[in-house]
């Protein structure tokens, strides 16, 4: 059987969350200091360990067949290529920003200005569909110091938490796109490593699930079950057990991570007592 290839950013935070997945999803890999290729013990996969700027090239010629790469670096330099699966981590934005002290406070501002940037096809597209021109400037590398050496008005680049451009007195004034991880495919991928494909997403699929929800556990009076059952969303269903206490039930189900806080709440307002959370590793519906 063939290995499916998997590439992966070689080193920092994309790194470590892409390694952190594939744990979590059973494929064990047995890579040593400085290896650029290594194998799953357990798992028909290939990791290869590369520069995220170079992924969309080597899927876009089977080099690889699958990569978790960001999804920014698919939109400069694979539009091309299709993505299978958002996977919820390495959340970023793609940003316009300017120094504190300009006056610049909307993208239109820049119109006949120069822009420093390491994803010159991301704004050149971004600027055509506004009706704006601007000069690019492309820097690979320390973008934010362009325009502290008056190489550029404003610059275009990630932005995470903002803190690297508060160090170096930018402020954002325009959000081009937001980011995460993707799991993108190669167009020449055949149909035996297609299959291998199919297994990992499902398992993938699982373990998001599962990171997305949380399991809860409540006593309820049974003459208000019925309205605590009603604010449960649940799989199919909630479970309902009958306590050892007269008069009360146990309610087991699944909510979203997004809705907990408010459903908690009403819970408790309609009469639900010892609530417990338990996180769910995976979750295979």
């Amino acid at each position: 059987m063939s290995n499916l290839r998997i590439a992966i950013q070689k080193a920092g935070r994309l790194h470590e969350e892409s390694m952190e997945l594939l744990k979590d999803i059973g494929i064990s890999i047995d890579n040593g200091k400085d290896q650029l290729k290594a194998s799953a013990r357990d798992f028909p996969v290939e990791v290869f360990y590369l520069r995220n700027g170079d992924i969309p090239q080597y899927l876009r010629d089977g080099v690889v067949d699958a990569a978790i790469i960001g999804e920014n670096i698919i939109i400069e330099k694979g539009n091309d290529l299709p993505f299978v699966e958002r996977l919820g981590f390495s959340k970023c934005k793609v940003s316009i920003a300017v120094p504190k002290e300009s006056d610049a406070s909307s993208l239109k501002d820049l119109a006949g200005k120069e822009i420093a940037t390491s994803y010159p096809e991301t704004v050149k597209r971004f600027l055509e569909a506004q009706g704006i021109s601007a000069k690019l400037h492309i820097i690979n590398g320390s973008v934010e110091i362009a325009p502290n050496i008056g190489l550029a008005d404003g610059i275009c680049d990630i932005v995470s938490s903002g803190s690297t451009l508060f160090k170096n007195g930018l402020k954002e004034i325009e959000v081009l796109l937001k980011s995460e991880a993707v799991l993108a495919i190669s167009p020449k991928m055949d149909d035996e490593r297609k299959a291998i494909l199919a297994k990992i997403q499902f398992r993938i699929q699982s373990v998001l699930k599962g990171r997305n929800s949380k399991y809860i556990l409540l006593n309820a009076p049974n003459d208000k079950l019925d309205d605590i059952i009603k604010i449960l969303p649940g799989m199919r269903s909630p479970t309902v057990l009958p306590l050892a206490e007269k008069g009360w039930s146990s309610v087991h189900t699944v909510i979203s991570k997004n809705q907990f806080w408010e459903i908690i709440d009403e819970l408790k307002s309609k009469g639900a007592e010892g609530i417990l959370v338990c996180p769910i590793e995976k979750m295979v519906l």
